[in-house]
C-alpha cells in the first residue's frame, strides 16, 4: 500500500509527523539516567563518605562527568545520527572506563576517578548496553507501523 502524503494549502507535499526513531528514544533515556544519577551523586541524603547509595563510589569530578554525559546526551538524541554515535561512542568510552578500572590502582596517583569493583561492573554493563542500543536500534531511518509498512518515504 503506497504512502499517500497530504499536501498543504500552498501546494507542498507535507510528510506526515513521526515521534522520535528508536534510537533517539534509546539515547534520550541513556541521557536522562546519567542525569539522573548526576543529580543523586550531589544528593546528600543518597552519598554517604563518597560513595552514592553506599555502594558506588563517587567524587565531583564524577558527577560532573555523568551530567555532562546527560546534558550531551539530550542535545545529541536530537537526530538519528548524533543518538547513534552518543550510544556507541559513550558505548566504548565507558567500556574503555572499565579497562581503565581493571588497571589503574585505587590507591595510586593515577586514580582520577575514584574507583571500585562495583564502579567498574556498572561502566562495563553501562558499556555494552549503550553499544549495542546503538548499533541493534539504528538499523533503519524508515520508522515502521506494528506491521512493518514504512511509516515515511526511504529517503535516496
Amino acid at each position: 500500500m503506497p504512502i499517500r502524503m497530504a499536501t498543504a494549502h500552498s501546494g507542498r507535499l507535507r510528510r506526515p509527523r513521526v515521534g522520535l526513531l528508536a534510537v533517539q528514544g534509546a539515547a534520550l533515556l541513556v541521557a536522562a539516567a546519567f542525569l539522573i544519577i548526576a543529580i543523586a551523586g550531589f544528593a546528600p541524603g543518597l552519598t554517604h563518605r563518597a560513595e552514592l547509595f553506599g555502594v558506588f563510589k563517587v567524587s565531583m569530578l564524577h558527577n560532573l562527568l555523568h551530567l555532562a554525559f546527560g546534558v550531551i546526551g539530550l542535545l545529541l538524541a536530537l537526530t538519528f545520527a548524533r543518538a547513534r554515535a552518543y550510544l556507541i561512542g559513550g558505548g566504548l568510552f565507558y567500556l574503555g572506563l572499565w579497562i581503565y578500572g581493571l588497571i589503574v590502582d585505587a590507591d595510586g596517583p593515577r586514580d582520577i576517578l575514584p574507583l571500585n569493583n562495583a564502579d567498574n561492573w556498572l561502566h562495563l554493563s553501562i558499556g555494552v548496553v549503550m553499544t549495542v542500543l546503538g548499533l541493534t536500534l539504528a538499523g533503519s531511518r524508515v520508522p515502521t507501523g506494528a506491521d512493518g509498512e514504512p511509516l515515511l518515504a526511504a529517503e535516496d
